[in-house]
């Protein structure tokens, strides 16, 4: 990987502040040369043809980090949204040049392109692919300890996680995704809204351990996303439409969990809530339970955790049948 030195360095306002901005100096006291972007930008638009798994591929790179999902614009072309990626790499590179470098290097090592190998121009399309990796790896190859900087960064920036976990607190950080809802909901471009909606949804499911996965595709099937919670796995489908899910939306996910086998659970969250023709129709016999805006609310003000919610409307689901119990049916 090409450096280029710095030798900048921070002093904080109090011993745990300048804990963390040591840290955050010892990760970029090294910064990324921009040719190693450039290189980045080239190989991310070359071995890959088609945008579809172009964007799996990236959704799959960057799942750790959907606040950079919820940013990219993949109707763009391919160098276009790369270049979008690289930009926000850049200029947070104190936050991401441990992501940068991981995926610089990971890209190095590719050595088959079975999406160009499928195209009819594949004799054209292959030496392009290998001129960008290549070119990609000598960049990578610059630091012969290139392996031992990851695992030194990683290290370091665990311990940076730790130390903002010990300083700001669960409230803290519940009021910040509360005031972030506040922000979702007045939004101009609701297509933009529904999307950064995802990576909210991951943070609240994060703050409260439900060990939530991003959106992925499931032989050709749209998921969501997944939750962990009292050893029940959770198929997650999130909508937020400008009116409430319809019977058929629900019809279709119960078909979804079902599918996957009589254990498997749902929760389809609807900010905007459901018809009552939806609700009707999953009253007495139910493979989900829902959440809906009221509900957010709810965890996000403090009334109630969001494990609690969810075990509640699963004894209420279990015990009924019945897909709907709002917390403001519950005695809080």
């Amino acid at each position: 990987m090409g450096y280029q030195e710095d030798g900048s360095a921070a002093v904080g306002a109090s011993e745990g502040r300048r804990a963390v901005t040591d840290v955050q100096s010892g990760v970029t006291a090294k910064r990324i040369h921009a040719d190693a972007y450039g290189a980045l930008i080239e190989a991310l638009t070359t071995i890959y043809w088609n945008k579809v798994p172009f964007e799996q591929d990236l959704r799959r790179r960057l799942r750790e980090h959907p606040e950079l999902l919820a940013r990219l614009d993949f109707t763009l072309t391919k160098r276009e949204t790369s270049a979008q990626l690289v930009e926000m790499l850049v200029a947070e590179e104190q936050r991401y040049c441990e992501l940068a470098i991981e995926m610089m290097t990971d890209i190095s090592r590719i050595d088959t392109f079975p999406n160009l190998a499928k195209q009819v121009d594949a004799e054209d399309l292959l030496p392009q692919a290998r001129e960008a990796v290549a070119h990609l790896a000598k960049w990578v190859g610059r630091h012969a300890e290139i392996a031992e900087e990851r695992e030194k960064f990683s290290a370091e920036l665990a311990a940076h996680r730790d130390q903002v976990a010990k300083t700001r607190g669960f409230a803290e950080v519940r009021d910040e995704l509360r005031q972030d809802f506040l922000r979702l909901t007045t939004m101009a471009d609701r297509q933009r809204a529904g999307i950064e909606f995802e990576g909210f949804l991951h943070r609240l499911f994060t703050l409260f351990d439900l060990e939530p996965t991003l959106a992925y595709n499931l032989s050709g099937e749209q998921i969501d996303g997944s939750i962990y919670h009292d050893t029940n796995h959770y198929i997650v489908e999130a909508k937020w439409l400008a009116g409430t899910v319809e019977a058929k939306h629900l019809r279709d996910f119960d078909g979804k969990v079902r599918f996957k086998g009589k254990n498997a659970l749902g929760l389809f969250v609807s900010v905007n809530g459901f018809s009552e023709g939806g609700k009707d129709l999953f009253r007495q016999s139910t493979s989900f339970i829902t959440m809906d805006g009221g509900d957010l609310f709810s965890v996000l003000e403090g009334r109630i955790r969001l494990d609690e919610l969810i075990a509640r409307k699963l004894e209420h689901a279990n015990r009924t049948g019945d897909c709907y119990f709002p917390a403001t049916q519950m005695h809080l």
